[in-house]
């Protein structure tokens, strides 16, 4: 960790999640390194320090059952070790292409592929990713942190762009229904219908849609806070995972940045294999990871629902 990093100062509530000098030699010394990769059975729920590029070549055929992506968007971004320069539409395109064509051979003829992008990428994934696998939908999230714009519409919301190697794969409907409050509790033959009344009020569980109102960007006061400049929330992480894998199914994540697939993954019993090029993000990632252990929570998913935002009862 550079000086900057390890003496930056916090406010006194805030959980950013930080390495100590100690914590950051031991994890540098259990890290798994691009130049010592082990069988791919053993690197379940760990994250691989490299290059991308270099190791996706190394893995087995139809090892991996769901791929989930969150490369760089098509702007200038400093990612730590990498930098990434904003290119035209075409060079963009063909960078999605190099890497998401490695990716084609370790995925299993039921895996499902998520890609992140923004605006300005989305056509170039959708293009891309449907040269090799079957467009199923697009989802839009809202991305609620962000600066306003005085010649512009504010940018608050991202794109995953949800593709399947075939037509066969999975979907746990029920495992991702969002519970929301009853605005018009409707009744049949004097009982409620498709709604349920608790001591806490009237509640619904809705089928998901492709866009996703319910996701709270990581922040200061969040556990699951990190410096990473685009992290992405455990509970987006969580709806993936729980739609489009089973309990025991191994997930391919090759930017891993601040490791929260690799978390969501292992909270939700499922096996995960990460690359991220920049050291100081794998030790993060291998660091939250440890805690997961511990802690299994989801912010947003509790007692296995995903609750509409600001819609879940106050714990007694």
């Amino acid at each position: 960790m550079s000086k900057s990093d390890s003496e930056k100062a916090r406010a006194p509530r805030n959980r950013t999640l930080e390495l100590n000098a100690g914590e950051a030699i031991e994890l540098k010394n259990s890290k798994v390194s691009s130049t010592d990769i082990p069988e791919a059975g053993s690197l379940r729920n760990r994250i691989i320090c490299g290059d991308a590029f270099k190791i996706l070549p190394t893995f087995g055929n139809d090892l991996f059952d769901l791929l989930f992506c969150d490369p760089p968007y098509n702007l200038n971004k400093d990612f730590g070790k990498e930098k990434f320069t904003k290119a035209s539409l075409d060079e963009y395109e063909a960078w999605l292409d190099s890497w998401i064509s490695l990716c084609v051979p370790l995925l299993k003829s039921t895996a499902s592929i998520y890609i992140c992008g923004d605006w300005r990428s989305g056509a170039a994934i959708q293009r891309v990713g449907s040269k090799y696998f079957k467009l199923q939908n697009r989802i839009t999230w809202e991305r609620e942190k962000g600066r306003g714009a005085k010649r512009n519409w504010k940018n608050a919301a991202e794109d995953i762009w949800f593709f399947t190697v075939s037509d066969k794969f999975t979907f746990n409907l029920d495992a991702v229904k969002q519970r929301r409050r009853v605005i018009a509790p409707y009744k049949e033959n004097g009982h409620p219908k498709d709604w349920s009344e608790t001591k806490d009020g009237k509640f619904r569980d809705t089928h998901p849609s492709n866009i996703w109102t319910d996701i709270t960007v990581p922040f200061w006061s969040m556990p699951e806070n990190t410096d990473h400049p685009t992290q992405k929330p455990e509970k987006l992480l969580a709806k993936i995972i729980l739609a489009s894998s089973n309990p025991g199914d191994l997930i391919l994540d090759p930017f891993s940045g601040s490791g929260t697939a690799a978390v969501a993954a292992q909270k939700l019993g499922r096996g995960c294999i990460a690359i991220e090029s920049d050291e100081k993000y794998c030790l993060i990632a291998q660091k939250r990871l440890r805690l997961a252990h511990s802690d299994c929570s989801i912010q947003g998913f509790d007692d296995g629902v995903f609750w509409d935002r600001n819609s879940r009862p106050p714990r007694s």
